[in-house]
């Protein structure tokens, strides 16, 4: 019997992926479990498994097609003796077994899957028994904040329900419309000025993909719609430097560690002794996390991506710095699972290995903090009554303040400070 090879979910909050491309063609025999396509997500690159096993009669979603809905029917499997009729949607079973069987394959295993269509104004699409609007619970609140009314969407979810594409779409198609308003103003007062751009001006354009896309909207919403402050402190990392050449050199080929891994842990340290911080804001209430998860901004050609060691407070300085350098890897080749980024209740970013001495970085929500992280360079310091040399490193704190406080901010950070110039805590 026929089976019908569907779009698997790939995180709790996806709706729709890109099908990137097949690695198998139509008449191949695959096994249960095999990977058989590729599929790019708002984060990375995702192995898509074959739930059965059999054969590929038929493949119903192309190369390179965006737009995909989870649960849209991608292929067709057949059975072993299993042919199917691409002109008369029949498949039948071969007749060396005794007599020939054709069954209709059910219409809904032919149809190509949903995909983002066109945003128009019509309302009968998205509306349900009864004339309710029909619309996911993140499409309301993306639509509440935006200033959208959902009547004037159409839905291109099942059933014509409103999605978050629609809702994005929308807000994109305003934003233009509201450029082209104000230049068509422009234009009949007079007031264009001479454009620098001549006609024969030589550039590129990069078509946005789904995940600097995705940055792009949830950034802009994080700016627009948290609350932030920023606390700088300075670090004295003379003595974290000595301990990471000590442990090294006691590694030796079994890995190194960096003063990001020191960083990472120290964050750690801090959350599980300053809890409020390790804490997200909901409608309802502010929720504290328990594990102290820290998510790592890992620069990739497509843009910034978070992934998160998990329970960092109980793993060692080796172990972190041989996972964070695993989950850099495998982000860069844009090959992390779904539940590699996602979550984490603290994120570190850290531009020190370019030379930027400081710099204040944009809270990643739903969580409430993160850490800027500079350089390492000498400055001249008083200890003591005494003017000195050490090596000073530039953290600045990114909150949002609908969740931690100031003095809360700072006594973070001061105990962090501490971990960071008595590293040996660290390592306890």
């Amino acid at each position: 019997m026929a089976i019908e090879f569907k779009m698997p979910p790939l995180g709790a909050s996806l709706e729709e992926v890109s099908l990137v491309r097949w690695l198998v063609k139509i008449g191949d025999e695959i096994a249960k479990g095999a990977v058989v396509a590729e599929a790019e997500t708002d984060k990375a690159l995702v192995d898509i498994e074959c739930p059965h096993s059999g054969r590929i009669g038929k493949i119903i979603v192309g190369d390179a097609t965006p737009g995909v809905r989870i649960g849209s029917t991608l292929a067709i499997i057949l059975a072993p003796g299993e042919h199917l009729d691409e002109e008369s949607d029949v498949f039948s079973r071969d007749q060396s077994g005794g007599g020939t069987v054709a069954t209709s394959l059910p219409h809904s295993t032919l149809i190509a899957p949903t995909v983002r269509g066109t945003i128009g104004t019509s309302t009968e699409h998205s509306k349900g028994n009864g004339g309710r609007i029909l619309a996911s619970p993140l499409a309301r609140r993306l639509a509440v904040e935006a200033g959208l009314s959902l009547g004037g969407i159409r839905g291109t979810g099942p059933g014509g329900r409103i999605v978050r594409c629609d809702i994005e779409s929308q807000i994109i198609q305003r934003s233009s419309e509201a450029v082209s308003v104000v230049t068509s103003s422009a234009v009949e007062s007079g007031s264009v000025m001479a454009s620098t751009e001549s006609p024969s001006s030589d550039f590129e354009e990069i078509p946005h993909s789904a995940m600097r896309r995705t940055i792009a909207l949830r950034l802009s919403e994080a700016k627009r719609s948290v609350p932030h402050f920023y606390l700088t402190i300075d670090c004295d990392i003379d003595a974290l430097q000595d301990l990471r050449r000590s442990l090294n050199e006691t590694l030796a080929g079994e890995g190194k560690t960096s003063v990001n891994d020191f960083v990472i842990k120290a964050v750690a340290f801090a959350m599980r002794k300053v809890s409020a911080v390790n804490a997200s804001w909901t409608e309802s209430a502010i929720r504290k996390w328990r594990s102290c998860d820290v998510s790592m901004a890992v620069a990739t050609p497509g843009g910034l991506i978070t992934p998160v060691i998990r329970d960092v407070d109980i793993k060692s300085i080796a172990a972190i710095a041989a996972e964070s350098q695993s989950l850099a890897e495998r982000a860069r080749a844009a090959r992390l699972k779904p539940e590699e980024y996602q979550g984490g209740g603290f994120t570190v970013s850290n531009l020190g290995m370019y030379g930027i001495q400081q710099f204040a970085a944009i809270v990643n929500p739903p969580q409430s903090c993160i850490l800027a992280v500079g350089s390492g360079e000498q400055r001249p310091v008083v200890r003591g009554g005494q003017l000195r040399i050490a090596t000073m490193m530039t953290c600045t704190l990114s909150v949002d303040h609908r969740v931690v406080d100031g003095a809360v901010a700072a006594e973070f950070l001061s105990v962090f400070r501490k971990l960071i110039e008595q590293p040996l805590q660290l390592l306890v």
